[in-house]
């Protein structure tokens, strides 16, 4: 998320009560969670695990749990609690609102869109032409909706981020102020949800289908022209490049890659990385062929121990 308008490290120090490593005078223009940083943006670190992470990252300021030594060119913040103080800040440049009315004065509506009776739309939200959003839907804030888009009936676009710190008295929840891009002729079933990003954009790319029941999580990117059947459900941070097929009930864990053309067959599990343009199957998934021999040789384990 970026700030309407820059501030320094001080200002932003002062607004927390913490104290600061850098000039006073360097400048920060928008917070953001670790897997989207850019050039300008705070980024909060509470374990040491991702100290380097953190600091080796674009983000040029740092929120952190302890004094470290500060890269060149960037600033530190020193925060007891690096978790809370970032949603300090998220909850004060982009503090929740509650919506009265079924549709936001705010929201900027083609008027070749179509939008059935009883859709929620939120504050920030822009909707092009020729978009179709069927009855029941939910749009909710800080949402793009590109032209010939089509949102199913009872479908959730732009809810809030499943994020949350463990603590002691339980979770709390990380204050979200992201929002969702659904691109140019992307269409979801009936009850999809996709999730806000944390404090950028979940992007839906360009002629991207989604069957009934598809769950996007928070910061997802996925590319052009890709299917997805029924029950797909991908975690947050997750990157589906372009022309990926994934069919009925597959699920994928977070913060991995599923590259260019790759196939996935149904109810497979996705817990790393996959190369592009090769079909894969089982949970944990492998590339099809030899997950398919792995399943028949077992299938010949009791012929086998019953031979010894």
């Amino acid at each position: 998320m970026k700030f309407k308008q820059s501030h320094t490290v001080k200002e932003i120090a002062e607004l927390l009560g913490c104290s600061f490593v850098g000039s006073p005078h360097h400048i920060v223009s928008g917070i953001n969670e670790i897997h989207k940083v850019e050039n300008g943006d705070l980024v909060f670190v509470d374990h040491s695990k991702y100290y380097g992470k953190a600091l080796k990252s674009a983000a040029t300021t740092v929120l952190i749990d302890q004094e470290v030594e500060c890269p060149e060119g960037k600033a530190l913040i020193i925060s007891k609690s690096p978790f809370d103080d970032y949603n300090k800040l998220a909850r004060h440049f982009s503090p929740f609102i509650p919506q009265k009315e079924a549709v936001s004065k705010e929201a900027v509506i083609h008027e070749s869109a179509i939008i059935y009776p009883n859709v929620f739309i939120g504050k920030n939200v822009e909707i092009g032409p020729d978009v179709v959003i069927y009855a029941g839907a939910s749009i909710g804030d800080n949402t793009k909706i590109d032209e010939g888009a089509v949102v199913g009936p009872n479908s959730v676009v732009g809810h809030a981020a499943f994020y949350y710190k463990k603590k002691p008295t339980g979770y709390d929840r990380m204050h979200t102020c992201g929002g969702v891009h659904l691109q140019k002729n992307v269409e979801l079933g009936g009850l999809c949800t996709v999730d806000a990003g944390v404090s950028a954009l979940t992007v839906i790319g360009e002629g991207t289908k989604l069957d009934n029941h598809v769950h996007v999580g928070h910061d997802t990117v996925i590319g052009k022209n890709c299917l997805m059947a029924a029950g797909v459900g991908l975690a947050g941070c997750v990157v589906v490049e372009d022309n990926v097929t994934l069919w009925g009930q597959v699920g994928c864990a977070s913060d991995i890659v599923i590259g260019e053309g790759a196939v996935v067959l149904a109810q497979s599990g996705i817990a790393k990385s996959l190369a592009g343009g090769k079909t894969y199957f089982g949970s944990p998934c492998a590339e099809a062929k030899s997950k398919l021999r792995e399943m028949a040789a077992l299938r010949k384990l009791p012929e086998i121990l019953e031979s010894l």
